[in-house]
């Protein structure tokens, strides 16, 4: 990590260099920009409010001017346009302030609007009474209505004439601000770029100096002087890399050839090493060889015994050897072999035969099966160790009768194998445990050590071997209600890809 710190650290300190006072720059322009844009943006609305006192007097001057039209004219355009300019004046007149403060302009503001408001209620009276043509009411509401407007008209006037002299102080502010703005933006930019100079001039010094002094060794070694002085850098990035380098390539060529024949050494010796292991392997695999001949030994004999016994009369004894031998020819199978829902069935049922041999038929075996399903193709070896667990660990030191049962079923997507006992059950913790039990893993639980009756493939054997064959998760449970209330495992077998057919020995 050191080294790729070093290697990266005159780049390193170039960006960083660059990158800082780009950003400098950048922040101060974007903190200049943004205030000169302020203050240009508040330049443009100090005379916003003389503008809308203006609109509202000419608002104003339109309704009285159409009040007017329309009393002499009785028009109805006239009077459609008093309603009109009206509602336009009362709409602006809305806007104006009216919160109590001591403010002198603001309360010009409140007196305008209040009047405003008392304005537009006597002119409404005195156009209704023109509609009644009730000229005295006329008379009186119209001047009344006149005497207001002159007043509001003044007040507007002073108000404005007042906020334009407010506003032209605040400008000159505004002005003066700016131009203090630009002279600050353009000290601050000068004095960045005198900096950026000074500092790239420092930073080029400190690269380029043990550069020339490592010109001037590299010269005299290719001139042939071996006995150059060694340079000396401490600068911590890729000149000091480069100068060490150097350095070293100068009085390491000997040790360089020591290395290589030291290497040849280990190499010759890591040879002999593998040719050894090679050895080893072949040599397990014919002992591996060796071991496969004592269950087709076993086999063999079995099978004369049960010839033996079938000529001598004893045919107890010769179906039970058979079914030993069944058992056993199945046995033999690899795993990588296929079979049948037919052959795996007649597996369990020579396995609980011989059980039932030697302990008298205490274990009740029943079965429902869909006869249409027996072709169905399967993984081997799948049925069997799920009832050995179900006999060694579930009903075999119970008080009662013990019964297992197996189902095999279709839905509309699997083929089932429901497998029940009435013995003791499955805690959930070790129900857990076998469903994530890997094939790799070596170790067995105590309380689910092999017994004399094993076959040495379990649980987690068949789920692994299972999910692999059908590239599923879900194609193996584990149900158990409790202490005493029997265990029932399902193997889901999915549809699709299901190959069905007999298959060869």
């Amino acid at each position: 990590m050191k080294t790729k710190m070093k290697k990266g650290s005159i780049r390193l300190r170039l960006v960083l260099i660059f990158t800082f006072t780009t950003c400098v720059v950048f922040f101060v322009n974007m903190f200049m920009y943004y205030n000169i844009n302020r203050s240009i943006q508040t330049i443009d609305e100090v005379y916003v409010s003389n503008v809308e006192l203006n609109e509202l007097l000419d608002a104003l001057t339109d309704v009285q001017d159409y009040v007017y039209e329309y009393l002499t004219t009785k028009s109805t355009d006239a009077l459609e346009n008093y309603y009109r300019s009206e509602q336009t004046y009362q709409n602006m007149v809305t806007g104006l302030s009216s919160d109590i403060t001591d403010n002198h302009m603001m309360i010009m503001q409140k007196n305008i609007k209040n009047i405003s408001e008392s304005y537009l209620t006597i002119i409404d009276e005195t156009v209704d009474a023109n509609r009644g043509r009730n000229i005295e009411r006329i008379k009186i509401n119209y001047e009344k209505a006149t005497t207001l407007y002159e007043y509001i008209k003044t007040n507007i006037n002073s108000l404005n004439n007042e906020l334009f002299q407010y506003n032209s102080n605040n400008y000159e502010l505004l002005l003066t601000s700016l131009r203090y703005l630009e002279i600050i933006s353009t000290v601050v930019l000068l004095v960045i770029s005198l900096f950026n100079v000074i500092l790239i001039i420092v930073v080029t010094r400190s690269i380029t100096g043990p550069l020339m002094k490592l010109t001037e060794a590299a010269n005299e070694v290719a001139a042939g002087n071996f006995e150059v002085d060694l340079v000396q850098v401490d600068s911590s990035d890729e000149v000091e890399i480069v100068t060490k380098a150097f350095n070293t390539m100068t009085v390491s060529i000997h040790q360089y050839i020591l290395k290589t024949k030291e290497s040849m050494e280990l190499e010759s010796r890591m040879k002999e090493k593998e040719l050894m292991m090679t050895n080893h392997l072949k040599d397990a695999q014919l002992k591996y060889l060796q071991a496969q001949i004592n269950p087709h030994f076993l086999f063999n004999t079995l099978n004369a015994g049960a010839q033996l016994a079938m000529m001598e009369g004893a045919d107890k004894t010769c179906l039970f050897i058979e079914n030993m031998a069944d058992f056993f020819r199945f046995n033999m199978k690899s795993f990588v072999q296929d079979s049948t829902l037919r052959d795996e069935i007649k597996l369990v049922d020579s396995y609980i035969y011989i059980l039932n041999v030697r302990f008298s038929g205490e274990i009740h075996f029943n079965k429902d099966i869909d006869e249409s399903l027996l072709d169905v193709v399967v993984p081997s070896m799948i049925l069997q160790p799920v009832v050995e667990n179900a006999v060694n660990y579930g009903i075999r030191n119970i008080e009662y009768e013990g019964i297992i049962n197996m189902e095999i079923y279709e839905d509309a997507d699997n083929i089932n194998i429901s497998i029940t006992d009435n013995g003791i059950g499955m805690d959930a913790t070790t129900i857990d445990r076998i469903m994530h039990l890997k094939i790799e893993e070596r170790a067995v639980p105590k309380e689910r050590t092999l017994t004399k009756d094993s076959n040495g493939i379990g649980l987690g054997n068949v789920i692994n071997r299972l999910r692999l064959y059908y590239d599923r998760e879900d194609v193996f449970e584990i149900k158990s209600e409790g202490q005493n209330m029997g265990t029932q495992v399902i193997i889901h077998i999915p549809k699709y890809g299901t190959k069905t057919g007999d298959l060869d020995e």
